[in-house]
């Protein structure tokens, strides 16, 4: 077993276990809280560019599976875990999470403090990060010269226009980053979705004759989005728009909110939220490192919908004069909680609403 070091940029150094790829990675180091969906968040282009540190010590104990894969191909720059499953006890099972490192060419490394490493995370916030074979000076330097690996939603979109066909109601889906279990909450619904690049003209999009708009979830500052906001304008004039975590920031930033980077992010499975102005509280399944500034919601014609009850943090805004709405968290969950499941079913009803008014 090769022994390898994570070093962070303050200084800290953590040893551990190497395993799958032995590269030499540089990314910005996350977190995440959930105790399951190791598979799902590795895959979320989301995390692009991203080194990703599991908190629950064991990561692996059901395998890789084909099923579960929100994108082809791993997101994450690296996974960093307390404990790599030696034993796999799932029927679904395809190959250890090991083999599914090595397959992918992924930077792994195990037997870390993942506790100690999520307090110091925590304490002073999401940092860049390396990982090396050996901690001289020049090595460690060397790593963190090598360029940042990229957290652009422009990168994680499609480059093409593609079709999700089925016989319901047309949905223009603007990708940043698509997670697929989107797709398959839409699919469950019978929406006939056509997907975009993120570069795409409002023209274009309208020119499929959609019955709504979603915009989906996706890595990085939304503020380098900017070509994007008089798109999400024009289409909000027209037709409902439902955004999701990066679509929601975009959301809220064509309608004259503004957004912040946050200490540490959320990305976990157990986000509790509230409802505004109602006892309705429900578990979601959060990943972003960006968030919507609730005091910039004022001078907007936004109105705020849900809350996180830890901390406070905008989790929905709605417009008040259009069928436009957005939320933070990710309703198709995949992994997580189910409980917001009804934000799409009120995504279908805005759209029926506005065919019958025939707006």
């Amino acid at each position: 077993m090769q022994a390898r070091y994570l070093v962070l940029k303050n200084g800290s150094t953590y040893e551990g276990v190497g395993f799958g790829s032995k590269k030499v990675v540089h990314g910005e180091l996350v977190f995440s809280t959930g105790m399951t969906g190791y598979q799902e968040s590795m895959t979320d282009a989301s995390y692009d560019g991203q080194m990703l540190v599991f908190t629950y010590p064991l990561i692996g104990n059901y395998g890789v599976n084909r099923d579960d894969m929100e994108s082809l191909h791993p997101s994450v720059t690296a996974i960093i875990v307390n404990e790599i499953a030696r034993l796999v006890g799932n029927w679904r099972s395809n190959m250890t999470l090991t083999q599914y490192a090595e397959l992918e060419d992924l930077p792994g490394i195990s037997q870390v403090d993942t506790r100690a490493l999520t307090q110091e995370l925590r304490d002073e916030g999401s940092m860049e990060a390396v990982i090396v074979d050996d901690l001289k000076p020049e090595t460690i330097q060397a790593a963190f010269d090598q360029p940042l690996a990229s957290t652009s939603a422009q990168s994680a979109s499609t480059n093409s226009v593609y079709q999700a066909p089925n016989t319901g109601l047309r949905v223009a889906l603007i990708d940043f980053g698509l997670k697929d279990s989107i797709l398959r909450s839409l699919a469950q619904r019978n929406l006939n979705v056509t997907v975009f690049p993120s570069t795409a003209s409002a023209e274009e999009i309208l020119a499929s004759h959609p019955d709504g708009i979603l915009l989906s979830n996706g890595p990085g500052d939304p503020k380098d989005l900017d070509y994007v906001l008089p798109t999400i304008r024009i289409l909000e004039e027209q037709l409902p728009v439902l955004g999701i975590c990066l679509g929601h920031q975009l959301f809220a930033l064509a309608n004259g909110a503004n957004t912040y980077k946050m200490k540490f992010g959320h990305r976990g499975f157990n986000h509790a939220i509230q409802e505004n102005g109602k006892p309705a509280t429900y578990f979601t399944s959060q990943n972003h490192g960006y968030a919507v500034d609730a005091d910039s919601i004022e001078a907007t014609e936004l109105e705020i919908t849900q809350t996180e009850i830890n901390d406070g943090t905008v989790e929905g805004v709605r417009l008040k004069n259009r069928p436009a709405f957005s939320v933070q968290y990710h309703p198709d969950a995949s992994p997580g909680p189910h409980d917001a499941e009804y934000v799409f079913d009120d995504f279908v009803a805005a759209m029926q609403d506005n065919q019958k008014a025939g707006i």
